[in-house]
This record gives structure tokens, C-alpha cells and sequence, in this order.
């Protein structure tokens, strides 16, 4: 039973640390990626060595559940560190001067650019925003234009433009 626990316990710390590695990896973060790496593999290792020191079922099938707890585990962590940028693009129908006016407020940057669609005139703002101020950017355009149209994408990488951290503007 003890062997169980720790093979339980590990996977439930192994996984996650695999999960978040792999996203420090997309999201160019290769240090902090290395480092985990180091980590993860030291725990898989310990961890296999338990299961098949005294292969048995029970084992292998702690193994595999404590697998799929751990990824879990690991990407609500990721989603609560939300670690990097989304660009959120905004299309509504009219001139949206009040959105624009709020989100600059709040300090986001902006740009705002104008197209045609199927009924007319439509405008799109994009905004590079921190993920964890996605939601709270949601819920101002929501608020202001609740037909507003959002595509949220993640950019790999970005050069140039303001970004505004801490009260004070960073160039990029």
C-alpha cells in the first residue's frame, strides 16, 4: 500500500510539473522549461523505478490515474499563472469611441482599424492584452457592446508597440 501512495504522489507532482514544462516551452520560456525538465525527469525516473520494482496491476493502474489527475492538476495551474499574451480582437458595427475611450482608461493598447462586412460598416479594435487581464477585458466590451464579436488568439511572438506594466509604459 505504501508503494501505491508513492506512486500516486509522485505522478500527481510529475505530471504537472511535464505539463507546465511544456508550456514554458511554447511560450519561449527555454530556462524555466530546462529547469522543470531537470525536475520532471528526476521524478519519472523515481517513479517508474517504484512500479517496476514490484510490477502489479494495482501499480501500473495507480500509475495511469495518477497520470490523468496530474494533467489536470497541471493545466489548471497553468491557466491560474497565465503566463503570457492574448491578442483579443473586438468587431462591432459602430464607430466604437466609448469602448475605445474605457479600454485605454484601463490601460490597454489599442488599434482600431475599418473594414466592410455583409451589413456594412464594421470596425475591429485589437488589443495585445496580459492573460490575466483577458477576463477582465471581456467583461468591459461585454458591458459596452454586447454584440461585440471577440477572437482570442495567443501570438507566439511580438516586437514593437507600448505595453503598459505597473503603471508606467514599456517599449517593446
Amino acid at each position: 500500500m505504501k508503494e501505491i501512495m508513492i506512486i500516486l504522489a509522485l505522478q500527481l507532482v510529475y505530471v504537472p510539473i511535464v505539463t507546465l514544462r511544456t508550456m514554458m516551452m511554447v511560450k519561449g520560456e527555454s530556462r524555466m522549461a530546462s529547469i522543470l525538465g531537470t525536475v520532471d525527469v528526476f521524478i519519472y525516473v523515481t517513479a517508474l523505478g517504484v512500479v517496476l520494482k514490484n510490477p502489479s496491476m494495482v501499480g501500473i493502474i495507480t500509475y495511469a490515474l495518477g497520470f490523468g489527475v496530474g494533467i489536470t492538476i497541471g493545466s489548471f495551474i497553468e491557466r491560474k499563472l497565465a503566463i503570457g499574451h492574448h491578442l483579443v480582437q473586438i468587431h462591432v458595427g459602430e464607430h466604437p469611441d466609448e469602448l475605445m475611450e474605457k479600454l485605454k482608461e484601463q490601460g490597454f493598447g489599442l488599434t482600431l482599424y475599418k473594414g466592410e462586412g455583409l451589413s456594412g460598416e464594421r470596425h475591429r479594435i485589437d488589443v495585445l492584452a496580459p492573460r490575466h487581464r483577458v477576463k477582465e477585458l471581456k467583461a468591459c466590451v461585454h458591458t459596452l457592446e454586447p454584440k461585440a464579436f471577440l477572437i482570442v488568439l495567443e501570438p507566439v511572438d511580438f516586437q514593437g508597440g507600448f505595453m503598459k506594466e505597473d503603471d508606467r509604459f514599456i517599449r517593446r
